[in-house]
């Protein structure tokens, strides 16, 4: 027995020895990363991630560094992004957008994927029900009721007939929205025709033979056409055909009218998401989806002049 005791001590002194040199070379645990892929460039999408940034930073400080990119709009770009973070095996991947969703879910099982500013998860992963995602997806939903979308449509166009649903149709989550709003829209006496694009060579002229043929259009959550608001405005206010968005950054460029949630809100909320995953040991399969809670009538002051519409005292000027 005394002869272990030399033996013992040297094994404590190295051990204290690997400490001291550790503690002094500034060695400590490994910073965690979490990678985001951004599908495109809008500022709902830039809102949603940097209050993910921000509620993840608020939480973990300096212990967790983001290696975050955007794809542009490119899916090439969109599944070379997501393959780099699953080959450094990232601790957590934020996908935003329904695009990047995809793309992460096909691309690994193992590596937690919080989703935002995604619609539909049943519909992005093309499951039975958002209950049956993979076990390691979870997130927020940037989804506002579409009765309530419909029904702010009537309130402010009761005369209207012809309701154009413009979208792009590579966007599973646009395509989901606009069937349900059309139920919604029929049963308030209004005739649906769908107005879709594949890509950004097509808007024009697709919007083009909607405004013509619309007494009002409406734009889903569809980050192509959120790119380009801009040239939608550019058909449709000319026209005088007024365009009712799902979301507000869309109607700050060419809408007359949005039933809103906050971006910032949504991604943040997916940050806290993060944070119980990373921190507190979180199972992702155990967490449900988040939804927006809070809902806002906004309106477009500017078009609304132009146009010569008058909204009621209950909506809110966009800023």
């Amino acid at each position: 027995m005394k002869k272990r005791f030399p033996l013992i001590a040297a094994v404590l002194l190295v051990l204290a020895a690997a400490a001291w040199i550790a503690i002094n070379r500034n060695e400590g645990p490994k910073p965690t990363v979490v990678g985001i892929c951004q599908f495109d460039q809008h500022e709902s999408l830039d809102a949603a991630t940097k209050g993910f940034k921000d509620a993840l930073t608020e939480k973990m400080g300096d212990n967790v560094t983001f290696r975050e990119q955007n794809a542009q709009g490119d899916h090439s770009t969109c599944t070379a992004i997501i393959n780099a973070l699953v080959a450094e095996d990232v601790d957590l991947i934020l996908a935003n957008s329904t695009t990047a969703l995809q793309t992460a879910a096909t691309a690994t099982t193992k590596i937690p994927i919080l989703g935002t500013s995604i619609t539909g998860y049943d519909t992005a992963l093309q499951l039975d029900s958002a209950d049956s995602r993979e076990n390691n997806i979870s997130g927020t939903s940037d989804l506002a009721p579409l009765s309530e979308q419909a029904a702010m449509i009537q309130e402010l166009f009761p005369n209207a007939e012809n309701i154009g649903l413009l979208y792009c149709s590579s966007e599973l989550n646009s395509q989901y929205q606009a069937d349900r709003i059309q139920t919604e829209l029929g049963a308030l006496g209004y005739t649906c025709r769908f107005y879709t694009f594949s890509d950004s060579n097509d808007i024009a002229s697709v919007t083009l033979t909607a405004a013509a043929n619309s007494d009002v259009i409406y734009i889903p959550t569809d980050n192509m056409a959120a790119a380009n608001a801009e040239l939608i405005g550019n058909v449709c206010i000319p026209a005088k055909v007024p365009v009712i968005t799902a979301e507000e950054n869309t109607c700050r460029i060419c809408g007359v009218a949005t039933l809103s949630i906050d971006y910032y809100e949504l991604g943040y909320t997916t940050g806290e998401m993060a944070a119980y995953i990373l921190l507190d040991g979180a199972d992702i399969s155990e967490m449900p989806i988040e939804y927006p809670k809070h809902f806002t009538k906004k309106y477009n002051a500017e078009i609304c002049q132009t146009l010569g519409i008058t909204v009621p005292q209950d909506y809110v000027k966009l800023d």
